[in-house]
């Protein structure tokens, strides 16, 4: 038997693949989904925001996972220490373009693609750019000028930048005014703050896997809270290892002296 048995669950608490039923709507995601469902109908640029753990590119793939194919095609970058011509030869690979040396070959080439996919074809390209507070000033520089389809005339590419709040810091910068105008969604994901909230998404946790009955204390929840800072993917990573350290004692209930001993062999 594993803990997964004990508890009667059919997967791990918090997948790190959430989407649909598993995934937690955190009460700054609804503004996230309005201003995610604006871009998917007006293309433009959107800037997602959130602190190491909060759940930004979780929130970012399950929206896209939701969008009807095949009338978008989702471009995944996250390798934002390339070079801006390996970037872009990145996106043109996703978009069956052949990539291109010459920067200038390379960008005319991908939007005469864009703008055929969009008007023959009828697909929206949607590009996520995870990390983004990496990318490097020549890059952002460069982006801004790319968005720039028909003498400014029309957007054809949706881009979301996904990134720490550093981000906010580097788009405040003087050399990227011309990006940061083009921002028209902007959206900073926050953790679960209020214990109310942090409890709602412990139990959606617990039933979506398989959780028939509560399993934990109100004084572990607590807890559990207070040691996170209300920080998703924190609570996740205990509440997992207090499942498991459960079960090597012969626990079917968790209460706050299992999790008191798993943050104890944290600070060793």
């Amino acid at each position: 038997m594993d803990y997964l048995q004990r508890f009667s669950l059919a997967h791990h608490v918090f997948p790190q693949d959430a989407e649909g039923e598993s995934f937690f709507p955190t009460p700054s995601y609804p503004k996230l989904q309005r201003r995610f469902q604006m871009l998917s109908r007006e293309p433009g640029l959107g800037l997602l925001v959130a602190d190491v753990g909060v759940g930004k590119t979780s929130a970012i793939r399950n929206l896209c996972r939701a969008l009807p194919r095949p009338d978008y095609q989702v471009v995944y970058l996250c390798d934002t220490a390339v070079s801006p011509l390996d970037l872009y030869r990145q996106l043109a690979t996703e978009l069956g373009v052949t990539p291109s040396h010459r920067r200038a070959h390379l960008w005319q080439s991908l939007k005469t693609t864009m703008a055929h996919m969009v008007d023959e074809q009828g697909v929206q390209p949607l590009l996520v750019l995870d990390e983004a507070q990496h990318l490097s000033d020549r890059f952002l520089t460069d982006l801004s000028g790319f968005l720039n389809f028909a003498m400014d005339s029309r957007n054809l590419l949706t881009v979301w930048l996904v990134g720490q709040p550093a981000l906010l810091s580097v788009l405040k910068m003087q050399c990227h005014a011309a990006l940061a105008s083009r921002v028209v969604a902007r959206v900073h994901l926050e953790p679960l703050l209020q214990r109310e909230d942090f409890a709602a998404f412990l139990a959606h946790g617990l039933k979506a896997a398989g959780a028939t009955s509560n399993i934990v204390s109100d004084s572990a929840v607590e807890l559990l809270f207070r040691v996170s800072r209300g920080v998703p993917r924190q609570a996740a990573r205990l509440m997992r290892e207090t499942l498991m350290l459960a079960h090597e004692q012969d626990k079917s209930f968790i209460d706050d002296t299992v999790l008191e001993t798993v943050l104890d062999e944290e600070s060793l």
